[in-house]
């Protein structure tokens, strides 16, 4: 008998039939029709194209994607190549040199694909956004969808690093199946108005790697 491939839609599958998920795609389209939206509609599975189910060994979860042009790409604080860096991400490659005594080196892109590669699933609670507009998504289906995928992870896979990165993202904490040994690390968010409430300095991208050293995983590059 073959063995199952063990991939994104194989779990989702059910999901993509239910009435809300069904409904929810009818008010993309019409979101998408009538106004400016983001990302691309081709964008707005991007974190799970880049990050395999196979490959995932950690998540971060952000809230709804970046709402100006030309910056969503469909993974949570990142953007694309030639795109200025969000003051959230800046924040976030300022801890990354802090974690490995980097000084100000910050990399050419904000395109954080290479780290879905790696496998981390860079996740926005809310896919979609009006331009302009931030959470104009909200309560239209998108947190349920996304917090179907925490539990998959959460109860289909073991010592997964969960990043909680403020309140919004910290509220999925009861999510986590607490018996699979996942690692989670929670913070304040890194945007300008919280990073320095506990965000730079907690060294969750070193505690994230000691943690996979531990367990025997390759580390992240990042």
């Amino acid at each position: 008998m073959l063995k199952k491939k063990l991939n994104w839609n194989y779990f989702l599958q059910e999901e993509y039939n239910k009435p809300y998920f069904i409904k929810l795609l009818k008010i993309i389209r019409i979101e998408y029709n009538r106004f400016i939206c983001f990302p691309k509609i081709g964008d707005i599975f991007s974190c799970m194209k880049h990050c395999s189910f196979q490959k995932l060994k950690v998540v971060i979860i952000g809230q709804d994607p970046y709402h100006k042009e030309n910056q969503a790409d469909g993974l949570c604080f990142s953007v694309p190549d030639g795109i200025p860096f969000p003051p959230s991400l800046r924040n976030i490659f300022t801890e990354v040199n802090n974690c490995f005594n980097q000084q100000n080196l910050y990399p050419n892109s904000g395109s954080l694909i290479h780290w879905a590669k790696q496998g981390v699933l860079l996740l926005n609670s809310i896919l979609t956004v009006r331009k302009g507009s931030p959470l104009s998504h909200k309560n239209i289906g998108w947190e349920f969808f996304t917090d179907q995928i925490i539990k998959i992870i959460s109860n289909r896979k073991k010592n997964v690093v969960f990043l909680f990165w403020g309140k919004w993202a910290q509220e999925k904490i009861y999510l986590i199946n607490s018996f699979h040994n996942h690692y989670i690390l929670k913070t304040s968010h890194p945007s300008p108005f919280s990073a320095h409430m506990g965000f730079f300095g907690s060294r969750h991208f070193e505690k994230t790697n000691d943690f996979l050293k531990r367990i025997g995983k390759k580390t992240i590059f990042w």
